[in-house]
């Protein structure tokens, strides 16, 4: 919901920071790995119990997230790293509420279905995204980006924003999360709506 609104904020100071990381060699692919390591860090300091100090590395793994796409339009965009950056997003999205579940297993149930949620909400992005490759549909509603990306209430800024309050908060994990996961499930619901429009028979 807030991602078209971040995007026309955070894009120009991005762009001109993924220039200049282009110009001292840093590839798209490379970024976007480091972003990975960063969030599973993250994830591994949740786990042994600090997700206080998770933020730092969590907060620096969405700004890599954010850059590789800004040095890959400064480089050459690519198939590939457009496949890796999605697949990094979603390895991301699993470990943190795993982490909890880790830290403290009476988060287990929670974190399970907030997982549920996550896969569910997935599904729903990623199956209407090659509907729409199918059929020649594209937008650049919430900037460029190497698929359809459908908008919907849960977006990744607001992803962000529910893991840093779980950090903050890591006591009040499992109302959080069956908040948030019966948010992930409207969303979809949602997207299944918005596809039956968009992909008439």
């Amino acid at each position: 919901m807030l991602d078209a609104r971040a995007r026309r904020l955070i894009d120009p100071p991005l762009n001109r920071l993924g220039h200049a990381l282009a110009a001292r060699g840093a590839t798209a692919n490379g970024v976007t790995l480091a972003g990975l390591g960063l969030g599973l860090l993250a994830a591994l300091t949740i786990a042994l119990g600090s997700p206080g100090w998770a933020l730092l590395p969590l907060l620096a793994s969405r700004l890599a997230d954010g850059l590789d796409g800004a040095v890959a339009r400064a480089t050459r965009k690519t198939d590939f790293g457009g496949y890796l950056d999605i697949w990094a997003d979603f390895l991301f999205y699993g470990a943190v509420p795993f982490a909890f579940a880790v830290m403290d297993p009476a988060n287990a149930l929670p974190a399970a279905f907030l997982l549920l949620t996550f896969y569910v909400n997935g599904t729903s992005f990623l199956g209407l995204a090659a509907m729409a490759a199918k059929r020649d549909i594209s937008t650049e509603a919430q900037g460029q980006k190497s698929l359809y990306y459908s908008a919907g209430l849960l977006e990744g800024t607001e992803t962000i924003v529910f893991f840093v309050l779980l950090c903050l908060l890591p006591q009040h994990f499992a109302p959080l999360a069956w908040a948030f996961g019966v948010l992930c499930l409207f969303t979809a619901t949602a997207r299944v709506l918005n596809a039956r429009h968009l992909l008439p028979d």
